[in-house]
């Protein structure tokens, strides 16, 4: 019963153990379901798991019929514009950090916004280049392709035909990467594998995009300075292109850098603008568009390539090129890199999709988009595209443009396409140190994460370290190695964090039924010879030794070394009492010999087996106080301790290895004569260890109780009667602060029947 009283109530119940609250309150029976029933159900067909089905592989058709037209429309048609000039302008920046020509960016940023319109889950991102996922493509694609400076005399001799060859290998390459990717995505959403996103966490996302951020800047410098970099792709490969670029920085082409540091500074000032004023502005300032118009114009028209020798993107053939065939041969090559580069771009695509789903309050599935993005990335790697998934400062634009639906993202690639079949030719004059300052201008928001570390210190120092190991892991040993050594770390801090949890001890706070860390009150209450030890994680193979020192540190002493004492004391005891030379009188021990010393020969003879077992004395004609005086030299450890609680109410689960330990643990303390209670654990744990055999004529099942309270309140009462259990008649009333017990001696599985009256503050 709970009667409220203003912000108190007062709760009147039984005390209650496990078995005790099982007998009262009976569970109902429930059928759980067993793997047939779920396969049963998974192969079982009807109309309506047909239509839901249908929904689920398409969710156009159950949007599109709902799309408001006058409301919508306008706005996604501006959406789309403005997103579609970005997509051209990253499309050719970020073809440079795959190292292929600028043009076939262009089908990364066309291709895949087709299929994901019909297939995508999310209303708001724009899917095509990141240049995190061209960086990582891009470090394939050299691995496995001659580099542009590994020339001999008779490629000298035919330059550009070797570099037609080159760049034809490199895009086959690219498409390859990008279509395995593509089949290892669908298949993860085929099998339902959308979940594997959660062991990428924020943390380690963030830092992994800082350091690819910093991996472009790097790799961009050679368009800036206009310099013949050779390409690295082992561990430290980033250091090894700095060293390249400053070796030979007096060849820097001046024209080059001048241009892309006026290009870098307009753009981070208007983009400046843009986000202050985004209130004010009814769209943001397509800065990008305007520079390269102006740039591909200057350029052409003092003709910079001639006079400067500045490089410019060249022939852009317009329309498009039959699709391709992927390299076999490649497959084994690349297999681990794919599942990196599908992982990535599923993890950066369904992050920035839950951003916007949780904004607009709509659904999104993370295995839909598992096979939309594998789907796009099929068809775009086909007709040679490179892998694709959503740049945030794209998704930016379309979004606060206005965008609705994927409405935009369709209008978009309208404009990517008038781009690739009619006007592509006019951005063939455009410097390439043009698009390598455009890719770095995206970057402002991927390096100011670097304020990441100082949040993430405050909160958790956990991901804090994660974060920046996986930057370093990312810097040295390049992106796939670093995400596969990230992924590694941050597995082996949850390990650390189970393994060694911050156990505490626990006291009375606030005169209530409220149990807090000893450490950080003043005011509390310990009921004497009474320990409340909490262990905070799951208990496993791994921590249950950290455990048991963590509790014996808590209890101040080892409960086996105990147990030895006192068998070893109980033998000397016995042979005194054999022999007639020990009395037992209501003060105490009296021996009649002033000493008495066991053999060497009988004290090796002590066997750790028989030292180990419970303390029997059914043989004595008296019973013995341990902490007590004993007879003679006889020395054993007092201890002040005859209850211990744990509080497993955070234990989640506990495996066969550390059942035994905690067994082991649970029967040291029994046979001292301590008893030992748990509390908080859920009726699935108490039934996995009673199909475990865990229970026995020792350790018993009645050793649970519902909460802390529970089990303090049995103590108390079970102290109180046995001081009084040889007068049945006596009525005794135990008093707890504002807590009180009456016992009538009445007794069932928990001794008696006790009402419990609280009243404590909200706070």
């Amino acid at each position: 019963m709970i009667e409220p009283i203003g912000n108190q109530y007062v709760v009147a119940r039984p005390v209650y153990s496990a078995n005790a609250f099982g007998e009262e309150h009976k569970k109902k029976e429930r059928h759980h379901k067993t793997p047939l029933d779920h396969l049963k159900k998974l192969c079982g067909c009807s109309a309506q798991k047909a239509k839901k089905i249908a929904f689920s592989l398409f969710p156009i058709a159950s949007w599109l019929p709902a799309y408001r037209i006058k409301e919508w429309l306008l706005s996604d048609i501006v959406s789309g514009i403005s997103t579609g000039l970005v997509a051209v302008l990253q499309g050719l920046a970020f073809a440079l950090l795959v190292t292929i020509p600028p043009g076939y960016g262009l089908y990364a940023a066309f291709f895949p916004v087709i299929i994901y319109f019909f297939l995508g889950t999310s209303r708001h991102i724009s899917v095509g280049p990141f240049p995190v996922l061209s960086m990582m493509v891009g470090a394939i694609v050299v691995r496995l392709t001659p580099t542009d400076n590994t020339a001999d005399s008779a490629i000298a001799n035919s330059t550009m035909t070797n570099d037609s060859s080159i760049d034809e290998q490199k895009v086959m390459v690219a498409a390859t990467v990008t279509i395995l990717s593509g089949i290892i995505q669908l298949l993860m959403g085929v099998l339902r594998l959308g979940f594997v996103v959660i062991y990428l966490s924020e943390s380690l996302i963030s830092g992994f995009t800082t350091a690819a951020a910093i991996h472009v800047l790097v790799s961009q410098l050679k368009f800036m300075f206009q310099l013949t970099v050779p390409a690295h792709t082992d561990p430290f490969s980033l250091f090894k292109v700095l060293e390249s670029v400053f070796s030979q920085i007096e060849k820097t082409n001046i024209a080059d850098l001048v241009t892309s540091l006026i290009i870098l500074l307009v753009v981070f000032v208007v983009k400046e603008i843009n986000q202050r004023f985004k209130a004010k502005l009814p769209v943001p300032i397509p800065i990008e568009l305007i520079v390269t118009v102006i740039a591909a114009g200057v350029s052409y028209g003092f003709d910079f390539k001639t006079r400067f020798n500045v490089a410019v993107i060249g022939e852009m053939k317009p329309g498009f090129q039959a699709p391709i065939t992927p390299s076999r041969q490649t497959f084994q090559d690349i297999i681990g890199d794919c599942f990196g580069v599908a992982i990535v771009g599923f993890a950066v695509a369904f992050s920035v999709a839950s951003v916007y789903s949780l904004k607009y309050d709509y659904p999104i599935d993370g295995n839909q988009e598992l096979i939309a993005l594998g789907v796009s990335n099929i068809f775009g790697g086909s007709f040679r595209g490179f892998a694709a998934s959503t740049a945030l400062s794209r998704s930016g634009v379309q979004e606060s443009t206005g965008g609705k639906t994927q409405i935009a993202g369709l209008i978009s690639a309208i404009i990517v396409l008038i781009v690739i079949v009619a006007i592509g030719f006019l951005l063939e004059p455009l410097q390439k140190s043009v698009l390598a300052a455009l890719a770095l201008g995206n970057l402002k928001g991927m390096l100011m994460q670097f304020a990441e570390i100082r949040r993430l210190w405050r909160k958790d120092k956990y991901d804090c370290l994660i974060w920046v190991m996986t930057f370093i892991f990312a810097v040295v040993l390049g992106l796939g190695l670093g995400l596969a050594a990230s992924v590694a770390f941050q597995l082996l801090t949850i390990v650390f964090r189970t393994q060694f949890p911050k156990c505490s001890t626990l006291a009375n706070v606030g005169r209530s039924n409220i149990y807090k860390n000893r450490k950080d009150y003043s005011e509390i209450y310990e009921p004497e010879g009474v320990k409340i030890f909490r262990c905070p994680s799951p208990i496993y193979f791994a921590n249950i030794s950290f455990f048991k020192q963590k509790l014996i540190d808590a209890i101040g002493f080892r409960p086996l070394r105990i147990l030895r004492k006192r068998n070893k004391a109980l033998k000397k005891i016995r042979k005194l009492q054999k022999k007639g030379l020990l009395q037992v009188t209501p003060k105490g021990f009296i021996c009649t010999v002033d000493g008495f010393k066991d053999s060497d020969e009988e004290l090796d003879n002590d066997r750790i087996e028989e030292l180990d077992q419970p303390i029997n004395t059914t043989d004595l004609p008296f019973q013995i106080d341990w902490n007590a005086n004993l007879p003679l030299n006889i020395a054993v450890p007092k201890i002040n301790l005859h209850s211990l609680i744990l509080d497993f109410s955070a234990v989640s689960f506990l495996d066969v290895s550390s059942m035994r330990g905690l067994k082991t643990i649970l029967q040291e303390f029994i046979r001292i004569q301590v008893d030992v209670y748990i509390v908080g654990t859920d009726d699935d744990f108490i039934e996995k260890l009673t199909r475990c055999e865990f229970f026995d004529d020792e350790v018993k099942d009645s050793i649970f109780f519902l909460t802390i309270h529970d089990a303090v309140l049995h103590i108390l009462m079970k102290k109180d009667y046995s001081t009084s259990k040889f007068n049945p008649s006596q009525e005794v009333e135990a008093k707890f602060d504002d807590f009180t017990i009456n016992t009538d001696g009445g007794l069932r599985n928990r001794e008696c029947q006790v009402r419990i009256f609280s009243r404590f503050m909200y706070t």
